[in-house]
């Protein structure tokens, strides 16, 4: 074999290299919309009887969603949504905090601010 030739390796062979992916390990793996409303619902169930804990949980996972946000990895309409959901947990009785939580409406995606309000008047 001419030193200029090299011998061909199929991509398959199970025993040659196979040439490494270029990945970016910093890339995230983003959330849905269910995940996040997930994560917040789950967070105001666990604590259902200590609506101070919730609240408490409530407001470190704003955060969570700014940062989110500013990386990119959340859509604006998210975010006005989760915010929604959080101004009314944060700032119910606590009578109305049980019926923010077993109002299943309140829980779905697309919910928008206000459209409960309209649809009792």
């Amino acid at each position: 074999m001419n030193q200029r030739q090299q011998p061909m390796f199929m991509g398959w062979w199970p025993f040659g290299k196979k040439a490494k992916k270029t990945s970016n390990s910093n890339d995230p793996i983003l959330k849905d919309t269910r995940t996040w409303l997930a994560e917040l619902r789950d967070a105001c169930e666990m604590n259902f009887d200590q609506p101070e804990e919730a609240r408490r949980r409530i407001r470190h996972m704003q955060v969570e969603w700014k940062e989110a946000m500013d990386r990119g990895d959340m859509s604006p309409s998210l975010r006005e949504g989760l915010e929604g959901r959080a101004f009314r947990l944060l700032n119910c009785t606590d009578k109305e905090w049980l019926g923010w939580l077993d109002d299943l409406s309140f829980w779905k995606a697309g919910w928008k601010p206000g459209l409960d309000e309209e649809n009792e008047a």
